[in-house]
């Protein structure tokens, strides 16, 4: 439990950009994924999955395939869009699963955004149950960096720092991922 913001910030050039896939609650938090992205979005190449992208009357294997291979594939950064319901959503825990199986295409960063909505404490302290379980994991082992929506979209520095460290992590902190727990096999909550 807690939040560090300056934990192990990297630099990044202006010239980079890495590929970055947006994870996060579509129907709860759309808002915060389109203002993050119409702000910052210049900062990174999207990799993500917009409305209507994916048809919703596919199975799941189908749309587990799409996510894979036509997004996450190419991605080597995931963030996580945090609200008071992202940690009951299968396809964000599909999402996060996948960024951190070497198999499809090499290990992305990873590193979680706390919405408005996420029901921090006082000093911006938050508990590991509220999280996407597969977040919480790799932010208890070290490998995830957790950030706060005021803090992260503060200064264009701050994404692009946040987004180089868990690009960095990738190879500097591997041996800390967690991708052990089983996938959700369906919405924990609405």
């Amino acid at each position: 439990m807690g939040f560090t913001p300056y934990s192990g910030l990297g630099l990044l050039s202006a010239a980079v950009r890495h590929k970055t896939f947006v994870s996060y609650y579509h129907n709860a938090d759309q808002v915060y994924r389109d203002a993050f992205e119409r702000a910052f979005g210049h900062l990174f190449i999207s990799k993500s999955v917009k409305p209507g992208d994916i048809s919703t009357d596919v199975g799941t294997d189908y749309i587990k395939r799409l996510i894979l291979e036509g997004y996450i594939t190419d991605a080597s950064v995931l963030v996580v869009l945090v609200g008071s319901k992202t940690w009951c959503r299968k396809h964000v825990d599909w999402e996060i699963s996948a960024g951190l199986n070497k198999k499809v295409g090499g290990y992305s960063g990873l590193l979680g955004i706390l919405l408005p909505t996420f029901p921090l404490q006082p000093g911006d302290r938050y508990n590991y149950d509220d999280l996407p379980g597969r977040l919480a994991d790799n932010a208890k082992t070290g490998y995830a960096d957790i950030y706060t929506w005021n803090w992260i979209t503060s200064s264009e520095q701050n994404v692009k720092t946040a987004i180089q460290t868990a690009f960095d992590a990738r190879v500097g902190r591997a041996s800390k991922i967690d991708n052990s727990r089983l996938q959700l096999g369906r919405n924990l909550c609405d």
